[in-house]
């Protein structure tokens, strides 16, 4: 008797994309990383600049930075900092932030 291995495809049919016609190549993917990772390029040196007046009074805290102003927001947490965010920039895309740790690193990604 021989075994073969089936795709999730072909064991979910019904299953796919949620919506195919948003499907990215490649060059988009790596356009879009490459966006992202200058936008933090870009907020680095904010956040470098602003980390030691906050970080003993909002450690660990989410901060996201707006590199063409320099304005920030916080919050404890990213959904509250989420939250900050829709409602102090319009949804239209134009506004890029990125987001850090108050901490030694600053790690926790970008928006």
């Amino acid at each position: 008797m021989k075994l073969t291995q089936s795709t999730s495809q072909e064991k979910y049919p019904h299953r796919g994309r949620i919506f195919p016609e948003r499907s990215s190549t490649q060059e988009q993917k790596a356009q879009r990383i490459q966006r992202r990772q200058e936008l933090g390029e870009r907020c680095r040196p904010i956040f470098e600049q602003i980390r030691p007046q906050l970080i003993a009074n909002h450690y660990n805290w989410f901060i996201a930075i707006d590199p063409e102003t320099g304005n920030y927001l916080l919050h404890p947490s990213f959904t509250g900092l989420m939250e900050q965010i829709n409602i102090n920039y319009p949804p239209d895309g134009k506004v890029k932030l990125a987001a850090f740790r108050l901490n030694e690193n600053g790690a926790c990604g970008l928006i």
